[in-house]
């Protein structure tokens, strides 16, 4: 039940925010590996990535992965709320009788590297599509997926069933910091949220606040692991199945930060801060709902 809750609630919010992921992707390939001048900005700023995908690739084209970022939402963050919840309900992320910033940060890194790795080949397949466009528009490599099931047999034929978890390493660093920022941020500031009487005690108007400011924290924390990922997913493999810009994360890091300067690994940050925010509101909003109602129906 729990996992399912986690999925639902994150299935609800990725409707309205994908959008805002494919002009994240995007802005995240724009002069990979180049120097600031070094190549035409194609996308200014993340609302003229909005007008820029709409223009050439039409109003579906900001839908772009939907279907496999909903197959990744419910088994990524199925398994990383119902597992967080799990934690929470054994007592693990507490300390004597409150919330522990250490525990719960330790309880939404593990939670989050293992939605990542049950979630990746979902997340390598929306990477790839979210990234495709029209020629005039392109940026990173062009797998010209035709959808999501040629898309699967496409990267299965090439890889094995391996093949569908390249990356996973960096998209399992990515969650797992992704994930400890977000929950023990959220955690935390709702307790703190309720122990000051702010806002009624238990509302949906102090878990939308938690929610808010857990959305800063997992923006700051993860665009650059999120932009690794991003790299590490869409590059092409060479004929021995070998990436042909990147050997893994450690060597993505390096390569971005010495080619592109440490903005390099925030690019696309305010696009990305703008698709967490609403989405961390929207999900654990949606997600306390469930977990709340769920408990007030079986009393």
């Amino acid at each position: 039940m729990e996992y399912a809750f986690g999925g639902l609630a994150a299935c609800g919010a990725c409707l309205f925010t994908n959008p805002l992921d494919v002009v994240k992707t995007r802005m995240q390939l724009q002069g990979e590996l180049l120097s600031r001048g070094a190549y035409s900005v194609l996308y200014k700023n993340s609302l003229h990535a909005f007008y820029v995908v709409a223009k050439n690739d039409g109003i579906k084209g900001l839908q772009k992965g939907l279907v496999p970022a909903l197959w990744y939402q419910m088994t990524m963050n199925g398994t990383r709320l119902g597992l967080y919840h799990f934690m929470e309900n054994r007592g693990w992320t507490h300390s004597h009788g409150s919330v522990s910033s250490v525990f719960s940060i330790a309880a939404g890194a593990v939670s989050g590297a293992l939605g990542a790795f049950t979630a990746s080949p979902f997340y390598l397949i929306k990477t790839q599509l979210q990234s495709q466009s029209s020629q005039t528009i392109a940026v990173g490599c062009q797998h010209n997926h035709t959808g999501f099931l040629s898309a699967i047999q496409k990267l299965y034929y090439s890889g094995g069933i391996t093949g569908l978890w390249r990356g996973v390493t960096a998209s399992m660093m990515r969650t797992g910091v992704g994930s400890a920022a977000q929950l023990s941020t959220f955690t935390k500031s709702r307790e703190t949220i309720n122990n000051l009487n702010i806002l009624p005690h238990n509302s949906w108007k102090s878990t939308l606040a938690a929610a808010m400011l857990s959305g800063v924290a997992v923006a700051v924390a993860m665009t650059p692991f999120d932009v690794i990922s991003t790299r590490l997913y869409n590059q092409t493999l060479d004929r021995y199945g070998k990436g042909v810009y990147y050997s893994g994360p450690f060597d993505c890091l390096i390569k971005v930060f010495k080619a592109e300067g440490f903005f390099g690994l925030y690019k696309g940050c305010l696009a990305n801060y703008l698709r967490v925010g609403p989405h961390s509101v929207l999900t654990l909003t949606i997600w306390t709902f469930l977990r709340e109602t769920k408990f007030e129906g079986s009393t």
